[in-house]
């Protein structure tokens, strides 16, 4: 397990559609093989979105070759690709997308939770594949049960790989040590 080295505050925020006001952490500062496998790290901070009966989110974009990482604190995530997949993101879950040999997918925010509006915030981290798996079957895990460990003044929870014996919910191709 790496050390914390660095504390990267935020520079400033971007639209990513008309759905996500997201910065990120990869960038000049620290060297971009120090934060291997992570390509890129994208942080919504919480932000109140108003009733809208049309939701908000990003087009269909395409994705290749590595895995994207989804944490939904507030609000809810609909996405859908085109290999026929559909899923709902709510609060306190993470997805899991394996782009693998490549998907077109959309995001925008669940068309229920938009209806109210409400504080959305979630951080994505996209995870580069091994060159061997690169052109893997795409797929998706909607993770809702995730595996807790409680430590002295706080939680982890185990999303992919093991921590203090408990195993996490995701089934990934990475193999990295962090």
């Amino acid at each position: 397990m790496r050390k914390i080295e660095k504390i990267l505050s935020p520079k400033s925020f971007q639209w990513v559609g008309d759905g996500f006001y997201t910065t990120s952490f990869v960038r000049g500062d620290i060297t971009r093989h120090r934060l291997d496998p992570f390509f890129a790290i994208g942080y919504n901070a919480e932000i109140e979105f108003p009733s809208s009966k049309i939701p908000k989110g990003v087009g269909v974009h395409p994705h290749k070759g590595f895995e994207t990482v989804t944490f939904a604190y507030k609000g809810k995530i609909e996405h859908r690709d085109s290999r026929g997949n559909h899923g709902i993101l709510n609060e306190g879950e993470v997805q899991w997308m394996t782009a693998g040999s490549g998907i077109l997918h959309e995001e925008f925010h669940e068309k229920e939770w938009s209806k109210n509006g409400g504080a959305f915030q979630m951080v994505q981290l996209w995870v580069n594949l091994p060159a061997k798996d690169k052109n893997t079957t795409p797929k998706y895990q909607n993770l809702v049960q995730i595996p807790k460990v409680n430590l002295t003044g706080g939680t982890v929870q185990v999303v992919a790989g093991e921590y203090e014996g408990v195993k996490g919910a995701a089934s990934t191709l990475c193999t990295y040590i962090i």
